[in-house]
């Protein structure tokens, strides 16, 4: 008898797991809350504009791919891939740039114009970087946590890796100038994390752009996510959006249904959760069906930071603009702080703005740019009261931009619009707003993040940012991988 899986958000994490255990034979129901598939990479669209609301960057395009293999199809047929050159754009206080990308012989040009002592230290930190991918992605990105022997083997070759120091620390040993430090630490933030506490086993995020290179696909991540629909339809399984889970039904540690829109009920064999695992404890698994851990990690789990995201068009274009820029303010250390510490804004922000119609230009009108201008905010701990402060601080960062970057902006600008924490509280039902769920700290990773296997349920897997491995799309797409191990191995155990 064929088993059916139910999939509770149909985010990538969400839609990587039913394709994997679709393509086991499972018989595959997901179910989202949205209004289209993706999760947080749902789609704006605004008088001919398009805005991906959410992910932006893609790092591991063969992770993508091989959910296409798995059928014995192409991802081509349904998905254009671009490659991107430079990466990013780093602009600083003081008007000088780093463009970084391409082959690390630019790198290290660009590199010596800064600061020529920093070239060999660049190289050393790609070497490392490249230990460190090959044990945290290559070798264990795919493999549960949830036993803690499995813990106890990898920790010989994690302090080897020096594991224990946060990517500021690490990049620091490495580079001596201030500007390229903040160039080479701020990966940690683009999955949630403070760089001054964050494990730097997230250092190999360096080797894994130099080995599989930046992409973006036509069409923007929406495209990306009609290619996956598509192909998730051709293979027979069920898709059910604008469906909020509501209840667990549980019986002796098991769940025999899930309960959406609070009337519709979905039974299944074994359930996949790619929900914010706070959530997913908090409001919908009975604390007496959590053992001690879960109940300890929902208590004391620090989240990620918040984000501020600004969407507008303009009806000119800014040629020079690339594709992926990083606009730093004065300050770092201080305004990380502020952020992840002491829960305030900063007037001296920094900006990540993503021009996708630099590579794509079909997404605004002709002759016009399309923009989103993203701001590391604190998440809803603070006080901050974003039905006043939202505004104050679109007005500010737009004009940052228009300063330092987009010039006459307010002239040219066609539309525009913003979400807060709040919206991802509400539209994702993310706790407190975070906007990467659970932060990469080294004591919230691996065994110490939630498990892929839930604890206290014996038929319910979670996969997405929240889980092991992490947050970003190498992570996220990992995390699909193990679902699908662990659902197999239960499986013959129920057999």
């Amino acid at each position: 008898m064929v088993k059916k899986i139910v999939i509770m958000g149909g985010g990538l994490g969400g839609m990587a797991s039913a394709l994997r255990l679709r393509s086991k034979g499972y018989e595959v129901t997901v179910v989202e809350r949205c209004h289209a598939l993706g999760g947080r990479a749902q789609v704006y669209h605004h008088d001919g504009y398009q805005h991906d609301a959410g992910p932006t960057v893609i790092t591991a395009p063969h992770l993508f791919e091989s959910l296409w293999t798995l059928f014995d199809q192409q991802m081509s047929d349904d998905v254009t891939m671009h490659a991107l050159s430079p990466w990013y754009q780093f602009i600083f206080k003081d008007g000088s740039s780093f463009d970084y990308g391409g082959e690390v012989e630019d790198t290290l040009a660009a590199i010596k114009a800064f600061n020529p002592d920093d070239v060999n230290g660049y190289l050393n930190l790609l070497k490392e970087s490249k230990k460190l991918y090959d044990v945290g992605f290559t070798k264990l990105a795919d493999q549960p946590f949830h036993q803690f022997k499995f813990l106890i083997k990898q920790v010989p070759s994690m302090l080897k890796l020096g594991c224990h120091r946060s990517v500021w620390q690490w990049v620091c040993q490495h580079l001596k100038d201030d500007r390229l430090r903040r160039a080479f630490s701020i990966q940690p933030l683009l999955v949630g994390g403070n760089p001054m506490n964050t494990t730097c086993i997230y250092g190999l995020i360096h080797y894994l752009e130099r080995a599989h290179g930046i992409h973006f696909p036509k069409g923007g991540m929406g495209g990306l996510i009609k290619g996956l629909t598509n192909l998730m339809h051709r293979v027979g399984i069920e898709t059910i959006t604008n469906a909020t889970v509501t209840k667990l039904n549980i019986r002796n540690h098991h769940i025999s249904s899930i309960v959406v829109n609070e009337h519709t009920n979905i039974r299944g064999d074994y359930f996949v959760s790619n929900l914010d695992p706070l959530h997913l404890y908090r409001s919908l698994i009975p604390r007496k069906n959590q053992n001690r851990a879960v109940r300890l990690k929902t208590k004391h789990t620090h989240i990620s930071m918040g984000l501020f995201v600004i969407y507008f068009g303009t009806k000119i274009k800014y040629p020079n603009v690339k594709h992926h820029t990083i606009l730093f303010g004065e300050t770092y250390e201080q305004l990380l702080n502020d952020i992840f510490s002491k829960l305030k804004l900063n007037k001296d922000i920094s900006i990540y703005l993503h021009r996708p119609t630099a590579t794509d230009p079909s997404l605004a009108p002709h002759g016009h740019d399309g923009f989103y201008a993203l701001v590391p905010v604190p998440n809803l701990l603070s006080n901050i009261d974003w039905s006043q402060t939202g505004e104050e601080l679109k007005k500010h960062t737009l004009q940052i931009l228009e300063q330092r970057l987009l010039p006459e902006l307010s002239k040219h600008l066609t539309h525009c619009f913003y979400k807060t924490p709040n919206d991802f509280k509400d539209d994702y039902l993310s706790e407190y707003g975070a906007g990467f769920s659970i932060a990469p700290r080294f004591t919230q990773s691996a065994w110490f993040r939630f498990h892929n296997k839930a604890e206290g349920l014996d038929n319910l897997f979670l996969c997405g940012a929240g889980t092991h491995p992490g947050a970003g799309l190498p992570g996220v797409l990992s995390s699909a991988k193990i679902v699908t191990k662990l659902v197999e191995e239960s499986d013959l155990v129920d057999a």
